[in-house]
């Protein structure tokens, strides 16, 4: 492992991530951890909105932090959740979950191991 610091100033955000409705801004924890765990800023890309399909990830540990904005989950045996700027989730490794709505201005940290998972329909 290595040692890392990220700056807002020196990362861009790509529309290259998991979904296309997200642009995603590596924070570098990937590279220093030599895939044993990412982290990036997601922030909501203009005039998309989230599909609502099913989903699952083979993750060991997913974390969401809700910076601003607001972000509408349905997870199984949960029911819709409200995630709100200063909101925290964790999504049990395998969780059935699916992501309703989002604002316009959502922008939110996610913090996943390991680095590279399998996401599948559910």
């Amino acid at each position: 492992m290595r040692f890392n610091v990220s700056h807002a100033a020196s990362g861009e955000f790509k529309a290259d991530g998991l979904r296309p409705y997200f642009e995603y801004r590596d924070l570098g924890v990937n590279d220093a951890t030599d895939g044993a765990a990412v982290m990036h800023v997601i922030r909501a890309r203009g005039g998309h909105q989230a599909g609502g399909d099913w989903h699952r990830h083979g993750v060991q540990l997913q974390l969401v932090y809700v910076l601003r904005g607001w972000v509408r989950f349905e997870y199984e045996g949960q029911g819709e959740v409200l995630l709100q700027a200063g909101s925290c989730v964790h999504q049990p490794p395998g969780i059935r979950h699916r992501e309703i709505e989002h604002s316009a201005d959502l922008e939110l940290i996610e913090i996943v191991l390991p680095a590279t998972f399998e996401t599948s329909p559910a």
